[in-house]
């Protein structure tokens, strides 16, 4: 699978949720991308924007989409990686604030 496969047919599956990729399409491709080397290094497509463990059970909650994803977007209109956004995010009608961390430290630990 290469990267515009994988953008097709999470495109598919996410906008119907309200999840909505950024604007800016380099950027989303080069998350692709990384996406799917996470996949052939770990097997899994773990969070391209936080350090895997190569744990699947501890990295659970960082495989894309992660669980931080709804609270992020709901209240930063975008994930952590600025990958899922919301409409207004895209459409420039809220703030591109920066997006903390919200996994535990005690997650990032291995």
């Amino acid at each position: 699978m290469d990267a515009k496969h994988l953008y097709e047919m999470l495109k598919k599956t996410q906008e119907p949720k309200g999840y909505y990729f950024n604007k800016d399409i380099e950027r989303v491709m080069d998350l692709m991308q990384a996406l799917l080397v996470n996949k052939s290094r770990y097997g899994y497509m773990g969070c391209p924007c936080r350090l895997l463990s190569a744990d699947k059970e501890n990295d659970r909650d960082i495989v894309c989409p992660c669980v931080y994803r709804v609270p992020d977007v709901a209240e930063y209109g975008s994930c952590y990686c600025n990958l899922y956004v919301s409409r207004e995010w895209n459409d420039g009608e809220i703030a591109h604030d920066y997006v903390p961390e919200r996994r535990p430290p005690e997650k990032m630990l291995f």
